[in-house]
């Protein structure tokens, strides 16, 4: 008997920067959202920093955030997610506060996602050639504590509740990035649309094509259950299906 896919009525990506998402899970919230799902896409930075053009100053940091916000609302636009939020954090220097958890923390009880996804902050290497990049660590372990504890528990910022902002349980938490990740998703039919979404961020990737790359990872994450593409995940549950 083949397990049943699970696909949530609604998920919350969360992510340090405009084409994280695209890199890492682009193609696990398409499919989610052609099977009926609601995404809400949370960007903490604006990527202000993505540029080492010499010929550029500090007053260009505006401008490419701007330019970047709109590559990642038409990357968004590509995968069907309708909902964006930008927290507008400064790029390259952020940290997991307080400030960071409690602004997440009010997402998740507005939007109330059965899902939420965001990256592992426990992994600093991947491989021998890239090093985590301290923005996702930190917006992923803010993402993690805002989930829980703070989005179900009453009298963490209970100035939410002044707000309006009654406590909310997530049903599950998804990690991309994981090193044992024990839930893979098929991403055969939507390959191409995380690609095509990942090219939205034209002001990142120049002249670089990233198909052949995006497509090759996908294949060596598939590997470990047979599927042609897959994306990867370690999955937490915080709250229990009560049996029918």
């Amino acid at each position: 008997m083949t397990e049943k896919e699970y696909i949530p009525s609604t998920a919350m990506s969360i992510q340090a920067h405009p084409d994280d998402q695209e890199f890492t899970i682009a193609g696990t919230l398409a499919r989610w959202v052609q099977k009926g799902c609601q995404v809400i896409s949370v960007i903490v930075t604006s990527g202000d920093s993505g540029s080492n053009d010499p010929s550029k100053g500090t007053d260009y940091k505006p401008i490419l955030a701007h330019l970047r916000e709109e590559e990642q609302i038409a990357a968004n636009l590509l995968l069907g997610i309708r909902e964006t939020a930008f927290l507008h954090y400064p790029d390259g220097e952020l940290q997991a506060t307080l400030g960071l958890r409690k602004d997440l923390t009010r997402l998740i009880r507005l939007y109330k996602p059965e899902v939420v996804v965001t990256g592992d902050p426990t992994r600093l290497f991947h491989g021998s050639d890239y090093v985590n990049h301290p923005d996702h660590r930190a917006a992923a372990e803010a993402a993690i504590y805002a989930t829980f504890p703070s989005a179900g528990t009453r009298l963490i910022f209970t100035d939410l509740l002044d707000e309006g902002y009654e406590p909310y349980n997530v049903k599950k938490l998804y990690l991309h990035g994981a090193e044992e990740p024990d839930v893979w998703v098929n991403i055969s039919e939507t390959l191409d649309l995380k690609v095509a979404a990942l090219k939205a961020h034209a002001s990142q990737l120049g002249d670089w094509d990233p198909e052949e790359m995006i497509k090759e990872w996908a294949a060596e994450t598939g590997k470990a259950k047979k599927l042609k593409a897959a994306e990867a995940f370690k999955v937490m549950t915080l709250v229990e299906e009560k049996p029918e």
